[in-house]
């Protein structure tokens, strides 16, 4: 959530810079001023009116004390006047607060300045590339026919079991899967990062401090009764870890690790984007997040986006990295870069993690701050990456590495998964 006084303070740039997402901000800006206006008057005037009371009351005991009992009377009734009016500058204070709050939300994070501008994902800009595409032989095979083949992805029992979207993965596939997620934990805390092994519900606190709640709510499953939450991602309970928490400036960067599994309806999702393990409701991630300074944020956005290489790298895939332009970019984004990996088998480019700099916009929703070397309170900034999600990943390293003799594990994984083909 944009802070007020960004937006009272610099409201033409505020303007221009959520243009490049392709939102008109003029009307909800104006709208956001007039109310900040009509609560300033009226916390001006509750002030003065809680000053009035306070100067009648102290004259009301000395009125006592020289007898003076009508004045004392006309006093009171006067303080009995000022507080029904009181109530009122209240509640009207409270209702423009409440009328501003209910516009912030909609408000999506403003781009950095390094945001391309485009409309969509065809506009997103290449920064970055590496890694051998395979050349395939004839007859080669998609993950979802591979699977079916050496028996280690069951989407028609997931199907049975639950629905679509949710598939089975057994003997090898299973093994594969936690390889990875051992990989990509070990990595982490190689790389620094504390792991945290956090709840996969959570409460709609915590959906609105990262920014899932109000503006994704549809692509949540919602546990009605108890009014909580599957988590779309791991950032969500760790970056709430810090919500209504201050911190030392000596203490950051905090940097997290979390596996989970992850839930998304995904409403709306068809065809063959789709596809096997292309698009699921329930999967696996390894999740990266940060809390930082406003000063050092971009500096470990940076490290974020390197660290992300080197797995892709260590697993021998072939990857690009995307630099998301205005109108690809997410609500609660300032800066994202995508990393895809290349799917031989179908022939296409596949997304595998997204990591995002929101400055301060989430921080301002979890009330998350920090006290620098001055004493002073501010906002933190906070990152969060994939490292990395799993469906995509395991497509093509299935893809990639099939061979006549079976599927090769790269060697990176093959001392977690204890076999080096899967045949």
């Amino acid at each position: 959530m944009l802070t007020l006084k960004v937006i009272t303070e610099n409201p033409d740039e505020v303007i221009r810079r959520l243009a490049k997402k392709h939102f008109d901000a003029k009307d909800i800006i104006a709208q956001v001023i007039e109310l900040d206006k009509a609560r300033r008057v009226a916390q001006q005037e509750l002030d003065a009116n809680l000053a009035g009371q306070n100067k009648i009351a102290k004259s009301i005991g000395m009125l006592m004390k020289d007898g003076k009992k009508d004045e004392a009377a006309e006093a009171r009734a006067q303080v009995a006047d000022l507080k029904e009016k009181g109530k009122k500058l209240e509640e009207a204070k409270t209702l423009a607060e409440q009328q501003i709050h209910d516009l912030l939300v909609q408000i999506p994070n403003m781009p950095h300045d390094s945001v391309p501008e485009g409309k969509g994902a065809e506009e997103n800009m290449c920064e970055k590339e590496g890694g051998s595409i395979p050349e395939l032989g004839e007859g080669a095979l998609p993950h979802w026919e591979l699977a079916k083949k050496y028996d280690i992805i069951d989407f028609e029992l997931g199907v049975k079991i639950t629905g679509a979207g949710f598939p089975v993965y057994k003997g090898a596939g299973s093994r594969l899967q936690r390889a990875l997620i051992n990989f990509f934990l070990d990595s982490a805390r190689d790389a620094g990062y504390l792991e945290i092994q956090p709840p996969y519900v959570v409460n709609a606190a915590s959906g609105y401090g990262t920014g899932q709640l109000p503006d994704k709510e549809g692509q949540m499953y919602h546990a009605t009764t108890d009014d909580l939450y599957l988590i779309p991602t791991a950032e969500v309970p760790v970056t709430n870890i810090y919500r209504d928490v201050i911190l030392e400036e000596k203490d950051l960067p905090i940097c997290n690790t979390a596996y989970s599994a992850c839930f998304r309806r995904e409403a709306g999702s068809y065809g063959k984007d789709v596809r096997g393990l292309n698009r699921l409701h329930q999967f696996d991630k390894v999740e990266i997040v940060r809390i930082d300074t406003p000063e050092h944020s971009y500096e470990s956005l940076q490290e974020m986006v390197s660290y992300v290489q080197t797995l892709l790298e260590k697993l021998e895939l072939p990857w690009r990295i995307l630099r998301l332009c205005g109108g690809d970019i997410s609500f609660t984004s300032a800066l994202t870069f995508d990393f895809e990996v290349y799917s031989a088998a179908q022939k296409r480019w596949l997304e595998v993690s997204s990591v995002s700099n929101f400055e301060n916009f989430q921080a301002n929703r979890l009330k998350c701050r920090y006290r620098d070397a001055n004493k002073k309170i501010q906002l933190c900034h906070t990152l969060n990456g994939s490292a990395l999600a799993l469906p995509r990943i395991l497509a093509s390293l299935l893809e990639n590495n099939q061979t006549p003799e079976g599927i090769r594990i790269p060697a990176v994984l093959v001392p977690y998964t204890g076999f080096d083909f899967i045949r």
